[in-house]
């Protein structure tokens, strides 16, 4: 089984650790050598999946969504970055030289493009930018991809 992530970055306190346990909750489920996660590995539920992938035995892949994007991620994600990146089977780039908008959402088409299915850390809400986590679920729907939605109910982010 094939499945992408997509989700907000920035979740704190309660509300990272729920989405944080939801996330190895349903990779447990899905535990197989053939189990294939497909994440861009930024801060947040793109790494805790690809982390979680690995912890049951399962291969990641790695969209990059721009040369610089590796810059543009926290410093203090850059060692987790650098480690999952290196655990990858296989890695795919956009092209992209600057990391923005748009090569972000260019990013997400190609990890929708080989997902069977997309997990989606999402509020419910609009994104916030273009290529944000509502675009995504969109975007994913659009092509016929199956959406599991993953946000704890009250929840609420900053």
């Amino acid at each position: 089984m094939r499945i992408g992530i997509t989700g907000h970055r920035g979740l704190t306190g309660d509300l990272a650790e729920q989405v944080r346990g939801r996330l190895r909750e349903l990779v447990e489920l899905r535990q197989s050598a053939e189990l294939v996660g497909i994440s861009c590995i930024a801060d947040g539920p793109d790494a805790w999946f690809a982390r979680a992938v690995l912890d049951v035995g399962g291969r990641i892949e790695v969209v990059v969504p721009a040369s610089a994007y590796r810059a543009g991620l926290p410093e203090w994600h850059h060692d987790e970055y650098d480690a999952l990146l290196g655990s990858a089977s296989q890695v795919y780039e956009t092209g992209f030289r600057e990391s923005g908008e748009k090569a972000h959402m260019a990013g997400s088409e190609i990890l929708v493009g080989l997902a069977e299915h997309l997990v989606a850390v999402w509020d419910g809400q609009p994104a916030r930018g273009y290529g944000g986590t509502a675009d995504v679920v969109e975007y994913a729907r659009r092509m016929g991809v199956a959406v599991q939605i993953v946000w704890p109910e009250g929840a609420t982010r900053d």
